[in-house]
């Protein structure tokens, strides 16, 4: 790949993160925008059921105190509860869906999915198969830089 090409690419990369910080601010000044890491964490609760914040933080793939706060911000919209683990140690609590934070998931994948198929319509396969390979490779990219 020529230096014009990754050039490219990374402007392509650097407008995906300012993307990201945008719905990050939206999120924070609009109780109906979700930031990625919110959806995540909902698709989280969705596919697994309840689990402890640490659980969460590891399929959210973000720290602990990260996710306690993304999990007070849900709790304030109604789309988790959190409650004390039955183990009675006061430092645990579960993370669960409530219906509200199921029908917000559920909306919220709709979207993203009617979107991508959108954008991907005069794509083939291979195509998008080769996207997913480059955001992969990407996220790793961020986790060295």
């Amino acid at each position: 790949m020529g230096d014009e090409a990754i050039t490219r690419l990374a402007r392509a990369a650097y407008r995906l993160s300012a993307a990201d910080s945008r719905l990050r601010g939206r999120a924070t000044r609009d109780a109906e925008a979700l930031s990625l890491a919110h959806a995540r964490a909902l698709k989280s609760l969705a596919e697994h059921g309840p689990m402890t914040v640490n659980q969460l933080a590891g399929h959210v793939e973000t720290t602990g105190a990260a996710v306690t706060q993304l999990v007070n911000g849900l709790a304030n919209a109604g789309y988790v509860t959190r409650e004390r683990a039955a183990s009675g140690d006061r430092r645990t609590s579960i993370v669960a869906l409530t219906d509200a934070g199921r029908r917000r998931h559920d909306e919220r994948e709709q979207i993203l999915a009617a979107g991508l198929r959108e954008l991907t319509e005069d794509l083939d396969e291979h195509a998008i198969d080769a996207a997913g390979t480059v955001l992969t490779r990407l996220a790793a990219l961020y986790d060295r830089l």
